[in-house]
């Protein structure tokens, strides 16, 4: 009986050996249309003839990558409306989420500091994709919120590659101790002023008229540790920029410049934000792109304003990039998710925000 047993425990072993390796071979098959170009072909049974459908191919490309980008969150988050977008990206099943900075309102005080972060956590925890931050000024321009940083996420500039893309995440805010400490002066004394008579008041002050208030900064090490992560990823299909402010506004600023320089003729766009207000420019032939928001405090004024969320597809044939109104994206109900039909998004239906 043992004898027996064993036997048939080795065969049916063998039987499982055999059928896993045909399933493998068979899901490979799958996933490479090279050994299968069955995969990528339409199966009907209409005769020949004429067809009720075009003669495009499918639009197939097993290296394609999906991402989605969101924008500023601050300068008054309007509640719910984050949270509504984290929802609506996972209808949309991005691979991954980036995007531009300003996650935090920000504070002089660690204890308020740890608390946004927190809460800001919390709801990006609910993103089925991974999402990575990059740093405003909301979130880096003082000495407290950079070691809140550091000790919470880790460093303020990075980059990653996935598949074939590359990501570089900037940080704009990468002034020296001494005029960190004088902008955040200048910044606290602006937002006071903000709070108190408003936002075109806040465009009047000293910081709002500072050249980094549109520019940022970035130091030497950031830039030659950018240039090593261009060099390192010489060979990828499309790289993407992301960082709060513009730092070539700035006089073609000279470490901006060398990572632009190291970057030739390679295929790239930049994502920005801050403004609050979408812009497109194109630069020695390529997309350098302004955000507007994502539950940040409308600012038409300063151009189109709206809440939206971006999509980013790359494949053989090149970057495309879809902006989604977040008042246009709706479950299957046909109404936005968690409630969000109670919600302005569009700051010409709520000029009181």
């Amino acid at each position: 009986m043992n004898q027996l047993f064993m036997a048939l425990s080795l065969t049916s072993k063998l039987i499982l050996v055999v059928t896993g390796a045909v399933f493998l071979a068979s899901c490979t098959s799958l996933a490479n249309p090279d050994l299968d170009p069955q995969i990528v072909q339409i199966v009907h049974k209409v005769p020949d003839g004429p067809k009720p459908w075009t003669d495009a191919a499918p639009n197939y490309d097993p290296d394609a990558v999906r991402f989605a980008i969101f924008s500023d969150l601050t300068g008054g988050e309007r509640e719910g409306v984050f949270e509504l977008a984290v929802e609506q990206l996972n209808l949309l099943r991005p691979e991954l989420v980036v995007n531009v900075g300003d996650l935090i309102e920000g504070s002089t005080e660690r204890a308020e500091i740890d608390r946004q972060w927190t809460s800001f956590d919390q709801r990006a925890q609910k993103s089925v994709a991974p999402l990575f931050y990059t740093g405003g000024n909301h979130d880096l321009l003082n000495q407290q919120l950079r070691t809140a940083w550091k000790d919470r996420l880790g460093p303020r500039y990075y980059h990653l590659r996935y598949r074939n893309v590359l990501f570089l995440v900037l940080d704009t805010e990468d002034h020296s101790p001494e005029r960190l400490g004088e902008i955040a002066t200048l910044r606290q004394q602006a937002i006071a002023v903000a709070k108190e008579s408003g936002w075109d008041e806040f465009a009047k002050t000293a910081y709002a008229n500072l050249p980094e208030d549109e520019t940022g900064m970035i130091s030497q090490a950031q830039a030659s540790y950018m240039r090593s992560a261009i060099a390192d990823n010489s060979d990828v299909r499309w790289t993407f920029l992301l960082m709060h402010k513009a730092p070539w506004t700035n006089n073609d600023m000279p470490t901006w410049q060398a990572i632009e320089d190291a970057l030739g003729e390679q295929a790239f766009t930049v994502f920005h934000g801050h403004r609050h207000s979408y812009r497109h420019t194109v630069r020695n032939g390529r997309d350098y792109i302004r955000l507007a928001t994502t539950g940040g405090v409308f600012l038409p004024d300063s151009g189109s304003s709206m809440d939206h969320l971006v999509w980013v597809t790359v494949d053989k044939s090149g970057a495309y990039i879809a902006n989604l109104k977040m008042s246009g994206i709706l479950d299957k109900s046909g109404k936005r998710p968690l409630n969000g039909e109670d919600l302005c998004l569009n700051p010409e239906d709520c000029p009181s925000q």
